[in-house]
């Protein structure tokens, strides 16, 4: 127990002052044992003919025990480290020389966040020598596993673990409280927000698949809180495209899920296993792509709209709106489930429904049934505004060829 103990700090001879731990009461009390050796380096210059125990060194030894007492309060592997913040009503009594056993107690008490008061008391043959209040900081720090491959350069947030056989590359930036997995790849200039877990076998900032892709710095920035399970592959930009790719925050990507270069990827998505992405992709917030389906480059994915299994988008996907299949991909009413989730009242889902059916049932063409629904009042409403918006800025056109009637009927009620 004690070798495994000690082995928590990081500090050795000359500056690890602790030589065995004597008694362990887990998170609350330890005793240990420093032997005040006349090899000591310090006793040289303290003083000549006369040597002792500095007492910054004896507070020194005090908060070593201390940080071993606190360590063993994290579960697992040490994932902190602990820092001295002050010290309080510090009291030395008897000098400490040659030849002398400190013993060393400390005792925790009182925790306000980060930060705890601990009780330190070193005695030698029973006669307190010295004695005061520490103020210590428990800060969580990276936890990589020793066969993880991290570059020198990399910067890895406190409180984030690295799995075994990862690899992480010299311009990665990680944030805090991320979990990265096993034999997981993450390369190129990539930043990773906090609280973002990515999964064995995931390959996180790689280069793109662009033949004109010629080896320029681009970028890859994911927001925080997202989930890249396994065999996820997101590539960053290219100077051609904007030279970035983002993802933004709290955003399931499901096994074998493939995010090309120069997309842009909003908030709160979720993509099935297997659904892809084209090149230079702009998916906005609340999207669903289920699994298998296939978006072309250069594509938008209008926000809270729903993409069906194993469907083919080649043009714009509608906001709001529910598109299936791929000969050719079809509009198949509203989202309306995801909307309900999402808060939408009864009142905006009227008036988006109204909207569709301009655009999906009437024989008016597309910029007749958008001009009818700009004049119809009653319509009015930020929604129905971001889908008029959404169509008339449309490049590649947009999905409005309308699904079956029973598919359409049985998806809005």
């Amino acid at each position: 127990m004690n070798a495994g103990l000690l082995d928590r700090l990081c500090h050795r001879y000359p500056a690890l002052l602790v030589d065995t731990i004597a008694e362990h009461e887990p998170g609350r009390r330890m005793v240990a044992v420093k032997n005040v050796s006349v090899n000591e380096e310090f006793f040289t210059g303290h003083f000549p003919g006369k040597p002792l125990m500095p007492a910054v060194l004896m507070i020194e030894a005090l908060t070593q025990v201390a940080t071993l007492l606190l360590l063993d309060r994290q579960s697992g592997r040490p994932a902190a480290h602990v820092t001295l913040r002050g010290v309080d009503n510090a009291k030395f009594r008897k000098q400490v020389v040659p030849g002398d056993r400190l013993k060393l107690t400390v005792t925790a008490g009182p925790v306000r966040g980060s930060i705890v008061r601990v009780a330190a008391t070193a005695e030698v043959d029973g006669q307190t020598v010295a004695e005061a209040e520490l103020v210590l900081v428990v800060t969580p720090s990276a936890d990589i596993d020793p066969l993880a491959r991290v570059h020198p350069g990399a910067v890895i947030g406190e409180g984030t673990t690295v799995g075994a056989f990862a690899v992480i590359g010299p311009q990665v930036k990680i944030g805090r409280h991320c979990r990265i997995g096993a034999s997981s790849v993450i390369d190129g200039n990539t930043a990773i927000g906090d609280g973002t877990e990515i999964f064995s076998f995931a390959s996180i900032g790689l280069p793109p698949q662009d033949l004109k892709y010629k080896g320029e710095d681009t970028k890859l920035v994911i927001g925080e809180r997202n989930i890249f399970r396994e065999f996820v592959a997101i590539h960053r930009g290219t100077a051609g495209g904007g030279g970035i790719t983002t993802i933004g925050n709290r955003n399931l990507f499901m096994n074998y899920v493939h995010v090309a270069h120069d997309c842009h990827v909003g908030n709160e998505t979720i993509f099935g296993p297997h659904a892809t992405l084209g090149g230079h992709v702009a998916v906005a917030d609340y999207v669903n792509v289920s699994a298998g389906s296939a978006v072309h480059q250069f594509c938008r994915v209008g926000p809270y709209a729903f993409i069906g299994g194993y469907s083919v988008i080649t043009k714009d996907a509608l906001p709001y709106g529910r598109t299936v299949g791929s000969r050719p991909a079809r509009v198949f009413g509203l989202n309306l489930i995801g909307l309900r989730r999402r808060g939408f009242s009864d009142d905006t889902l009227k008036k988006l429904r109204a909207a569709y059916r301009y655009l999906t049932q009437s024989k008016l063409n597309t910029t007749q049934a958008v001009a009818r629904i700009e004049q119809d009042r009653a319509l009015q409403c930020p929604e129905v505004d971001n889908l008029v918006q959404f169509i008339r800025t449309a490049s590649r056109g947009v999905i409005l060829r309308r699904g079956g009637k029973r598919a359409d009927d049985s998806a809005e009620d």
